[in-house]
C-alpha cells in the first residue's frame, strides 16, 4: 500500500504519552548536557528510553502525482528528525539545503522543530489539501518523538511546480489551540473510541473543544460499522478550499477527512471500491451535506457527493452545523 510499516507498533511504543499530546511536539523539561545541547528528562528524572525506530514515507502507486507528495514529505522529515547533537535551526537548515530546498522554510517549522538533542518522526499519511496544474497543498500528518515525550503535528505544505522537481514554498504547521475544560461529551467519546484513530493534531482538535458536535456524532456513528484512521479534522488544513476564496469547513471545526478504512488506504487501487462507496454513503447518512472521495456517487441531495483529484486519496465529510 506504499505506507510505512509498523505504525501501530510505533503507537504502542509511545504508550500513554500520545494521549496527552497537544497536537504538536512539545518538550519535556530540559537541561544542558556536557556539549551545551538540550537533553530531555523523563518525568521521573530517569534517563529517557531510546526513541522509536521509524521508516521513510513513500507515496502509493495509485497516487495522482506521487512526486509532489514525496517532495513535501522529504522537507518535513528533514526538519522534524535528527540524530543526537544535530538539533536546532542551523542544523535543520543544512538538512533542508541538502535537499535543494530553501533553508528559510525552517523559520516556518514551528512545533515541528522542538528544542531537543534528538528526534524521530514518522509520517502517518500525506494527503492533498489541494492540487492544481501549477501548485499544490499537501497535508503531512506525522508523529514525532523526542527524549521523554511523544507528540506530532500536521503540516500544510505548499508547493509550486518547477523543474526538475516541485518546489516547497511555505509550511503551515497545525495550531489546535489549548485543551478545553471541561471536555465536551462528544469529544470525550470520540477520543475514547478504539475504532477511531486520530493523529496528534486531530486529537488536540477534539481536546480544544472547537470541533462541532455534528462531526463527533458522525464519527461515532460510522465507528459502529468501520474502523477508520482520520487524517485531518480542524487544524493543519488550508483556511480556504484550495484554489478558491471559499472558506473550508475544516478550520471551522465542521469537517473530517479519513485516509484509511478497515485497514485499507483510500488511495490504494487494491482497496475495494464498494468499501469506499459504502463509507461515503454512510457518511452522508450520518449527516454530512458534502461528501467527497475518489468515486463520484449518484443519488443524494443536489451536490452532496463529489469527486476530484484532491479527494482521490481520502474521504471528506463536511457539516453545516
Amino acid at each position: 500500500m506504499g505506507r510505512p510499516l509498523g505504525r501501530r507498533a510505533l503507537l504502542l511504543t509511545a504508550g500513554g504519552l500520545l494521549a496527552g499530546a497537544a497536537g504538536c511536539s512539545g518538550t519535556s523539561p530540559t537541561r544542558a548536557g556536557p556539549s551545551g545541547a538540550a537533553s530531555a528528562l523523563s518525568a521521573s528524572g530517569s534517563p529517557p528510553s531510546p526513541l522509536p525506530t521509524t521508516t521513510a514515507w513513500r507515496p502509493d502507486r495509485g497516487d495522482v502525482d506521487p512526486a509532489v507528495k514525496l517532495r513535501a514529505v522529504q522537507v518535513v522529515e528533514a526538519i522534524g528528525a535528527w540524530a543526537a547533537g544535530q538539533g536546532g535551526a542551523a542544523a535543520a537548515k543544512r538538512r533542508v539545503a541538502a535537499l535543494g530546498a530553501s533553508p528559510s522554510l525552517v523559520d516556518e517549522a514551528g512545533a515541528l522543530l522542538p528544542r531537543a538533542a534528538e528526534a524521530t518522526l514518522q509520517v502517518v499519511d500525506a494527503q492533498y489539501g489541494g492540487i492544481l496544474a501549477d501548485r499544490a497543498s499537501v497535508l503531512v500528518v506525522c508523529r514525532q518523538w523526542i527524549p521523554g515525550h511523544a507528540g506530532g503535528t500536521t503540516v500544510d505544505v505548499r508547493l509550486s511546480r518547477a523543474r526538475p522537481r516541485w518546489e516547497v514554498t511555505a509550511l503551515h504547521p497545525a495550531r489546535p489551540g489549548a485543551a478545553a475544560a471541561p471536555l465536551p461529551t462528544t469529544a470525550r467519546q470520540v477520543l475514547a473510541d478504539p475504532r477511531i484513530t486520530l493523529p496528534p493534531a486531530a486529537q488536540a482538535d477534539f481536546r480544544s473543544g472547537k470541533v462541532h458536535p455534528s462531526v463527533g456524532r458522525a464519527l461515532l456513528r460510522l465507528a459502529g460499522s468501520y474502523r477508520m484512521y482520520v487524517s485531518v479534522v480542524r487544524s493543519g488544513h488550508p483556511l480556504d478550499v484550495f484554489g478558491t476564496d471559499r472558506p473550508s469547513d475544516h478550520p471551522l471545526g465542521r469537517a473530517f477527512d479519513v485516509w484509511q478504512i478497515d485497514g485499507h488506504a483510500v488511495v490504494d487501487p487494491a482497496t475495494p471500491r464498494r468499501l469506499v462507496e459504502s463509507f461515503m454513503r454512510d457518511a452522508a447518512a450520518a449527516g454530512s451535506y458534502n461528501v467527497g472521495g475518489p468515486v463520484q456517487l449518484a443519488g443524494g441531495a443536489a451536490g452532496q457527493f463529489f469527486s476530484d483529484n484532491t479527494h482521490h486519496d481520502h474521504v471528506h465529510a463536511g457539516f453545516t452545523a
